[in-house]
């Protein structure tokens, strides 16, 4: 019977030796033991720690397993924003970021420091005394979500560091490496699950598993490239900075430093090329200022710091045939043309389909059935058609001419005048309405967890949903043997169903997809009117005289509760217990009360959505258009139009320091 003291030896020494071999294997990528040999050092370490559990530490490898699953993600706010990149395209905006460098700084020559992009999912990882402490995903930038013991599972992730520095916050991207990716997706196809798009996909969805069991099972990375605050050590250079890193034992991407801005653009250009040669997806490079204190006297925007950028790569091209065209009905009725395409590889993922935008894009570009086409994924993410490879033509192909009636409901299709798109006219149309119900659960509306595309189309062909209140009153003996639903999917569904209830009246007014309504005069319509009920009864001369809220958007509502059919639906998501009222949050003072801001330009201190809280906080409210009514307009770095228009209305302007002094006076 070991005592504590010999148990602990053993256990630290075996803690060593794992940690050693999981630095040779996630970071080094050589292993020195065998995955049997490995198995048999953790089999040890967890057997001893379950019988000395006192001994159990945060830094041990037996967390990396994974412990009981997370009833939901609780939100943790970034110590240092976690800035967004800008991008250039091509050499000559590279240039011209290398200009606005040296203008900022005053000099001739400047040394940057060159990195892959890791096309992934942004986290920050926070240790305390060496130990790792919490682990959060990027989010809006200011607040993310803990996702610590997803973190934790992750073999290249040091529990501990070689040094124990007071505090250490460094910035990496999580990924899943193409060969596992492929795993991965092929193990899924055996079980008839739904596939992930793209690496990018599987690892944000790895993460963001509230099982950690799950996270564990699969084979993620981290590679850290940025030391947001270090306690205990101080870095001059960014290179300096990824060396410590490397130290420490976190993974890094070797960089590539010169001073001489055509030598950096050569070498974006090659990588263009060479990307698919890596192991992991990357997007692009990242080019920073070496020198930290030139980054700080560069400083940042409300968005972005001004002494990096993200060198993006051309959109990728490849040739394929066209086989077919379809189209597809919209929720607005709208009649969009696709081309169905002979299977091609394209920026990290299968391409068969692509969008064809409207009549007059096909007719511009003499698109026709059968044809060889250039296609290229729009900003990496949509396929489009960008020409025809007229030369391959053998005289088969076949002209494409939309159909006159709608393949959905066969009511005719119509063109209005002025407009590029053709539409259906019928609202019953099965098309609209299951589209609208696909709107309606959508993330930026009800937000309701796995109710996607194919099990609301199952739901509606099988009559058990009319429209989207009807999800509302399904119940478990009605789903739960349909196809692929099972006891565990239908009772989650349901859950999902039943916790959308309470998203919130910004929400509920953009999932009912009003015409012109989006998100953004969605939750305007929220903070003015406060209820479902008040903005039903809302006049005309009401709605327009609330900024952002024009004639033609102020009509679109009106017509919308002007129609019994909408009221009813409404009225059956109220029976329901959908909530219909905004919860206000109550001012902290009411300093500002009735004031009325407009924010335009970079701000240095804050975000745009910071400098909105503060405001609202103290009993103010922000509009994104200035007007008469406007009384203060905060003018940043680079302001927009809104400044002039403020000058020309002798609305009061303050600058940053002026606003600050507002805030706290």
């Amino acid at each position: 019977m070991l005592t504590l003291k010999e148990a602990k030896k053993i256990i630290d020494e075996l803690k060593e030796e794992i940690e050693k071999h999981n630095y040779q294997y996630y970071v080094l990528d050589n292993p020195v033991i065998s995955d049997v040999e490995y198995d048999k050092l953790m089999r040890k370490l967890i057997e001893l720690e379950t019988e000395f559990p006192e001994l159990v530490t945060p830094d041990s490898p037996s967390q990396r397993v994974g412990g009981k699953p997370l009833a939901g993600f609780n939100t943790y706010t970034h110590r240092t924003p976690l800035l967004s990149l800008g991008n250039v395209f091509g050499k000559e905006e590279l240039f011209d970021f290398h200009r606005r460098v040296r203008s900022g700084l005053g000099v001739d020559s400047v040394e940057y420091v060159v990195e892959p992009k890791i096309d992934g999912l942004s986290v920050a990882l926070y240790y305390e005394n060496g130990i790792f402490n919490i682990g959060a995903t990027r989010g809006d930038g200011i607040t993310g979500e803990d996702v610590t013991q997803n973190l934790k599972t992750i073999g290249n992730v040091p529990l501990r560091l070689k040094e124990s520095f007071p505090a250490l916050d460094v910035r990496g991207e999580a990924y899943m490496p193409k060969e596992s990716f492929k795993r991965l997706n092929a193990a899924r196809e055996k079980k008839g699950e739904m596939l992930f798009a793209n690496p990018r996909n599987a690892a944000a969805g790895s993460i963001r598993q509230l099982d950690p069991k799950i996270a564990a099972s699969r084979d993620l990375r981290v590679i850290v490239y940025a030391i947001m605050y270090a306690d205990g050590v101080t870095i001059t250079k960014h290179s300096e900075a990824l060396e410590l890193l490397k130290k420490q034992g976190f993974s890094v991407t070797q960089p590539f430093i010169s001073s001489d801005i055509n030598e950096i653009a050569e070498y974006c250009a090659k990588w263009a090329d060479k990307r698919h040669d890596l192991p992991y997806e990357i997007d692009g490079l990242v080019i920073k200022v070496n020198s930290i204190e030139q980054q700080e006297q560069l400083g940042h925007t409300s968005k972005s710091p001004r002494w990096a950028v993200a060198y993006k790569f051309p959109a990728e091209q490849g040739v394929t045939k066209l086989l077919d065209i379809f189209v597809r009905v919209g929720r607005t009725g709208v009649v969009t043309p696709n081309a169905i395409l002979e299977p091609i590889r394209l920026a990290g993922t299968t391409v068969s389909r692509a969008t064809l935008h409207n009549e007059d894009f096909i007719k511009e570009k003499d698109i026709r059935i059968g044809d060889y086409v250039v296609v290229e994924k729009a900003g990496e993410i949509i396929p489009e058609v960008v020409r025809v490879l007229k030369e391959k033509r053998t005289g088969r192909e076949i002209p494409f001419g939309m159909p006159e009636y709608c393949p959905e409901c066969n009511s005719r299709i119509v063109r209005l005048e002025g407009e590029a798109a053709s539409r259906c006219i019928d609202i019953t149309c099965p098309a609209i309405v299951r589209e609208g119900i696909i709107h309606f659960a959508s993330r930026n509306a009800m937000n309701i967890e796995g109710l996607g595309e194919a099990i609301i189309t199952q739901f509606f062909e099988q009559g058990l949903i009319k429209d989207a209140a009807d999800l509302y009153y399904l119940d478990f003996d009605r789903i739960v043997n349909l196809e692929r639903m099972g006891p565990k999917s239908a009772q989650n569904l349901l859950n999902a169903i039943e916790e959308s209830k309470n998203r919130g009246l910004e929400n509920l007014i953009f999932a009912l997809g009003i015409r012109l309504v989006g998100q953004r005069a969605a939750k305007i319509l929220a903070q003015e009117f406060k209820s479902m009920d008040r903005l039903s009864k809302a006049t005309i001369d009401e709605l327009i005289s609330i900024p952002e809220i024009g004639p033609k958007m102020a009509e679109s509502i009106l017509t919308f509760f002007n129609e019994k059919k909408n009221l009813d639906f409404i009225e059956r998501l109220k029976k329901a217990g959908v909530k219909m009222e905004m919860e206000e949050k109550l001012p902290t003072s009411e300093k500002l009360h009735g004031k009325t801001f407009v924010i335009t330009g970079s701000l240095e201190g804050f975000s745009r959505k910071v400098a909105q809280g503060k405001i609202e906080d103290l009993g103010g409210k922000v509009s994104s258009s200035v007007s008469k009514k406007t009384d203060y307009v905060v003018v940043g770095t680079d302001p927009g139009s809104k400044y002039d228009k403020a000058k020309e209305l002798g609305v009061t302007i303050l600058n940053e320091k002026e606003f600050a002094a507002l805030l706290e006076g």
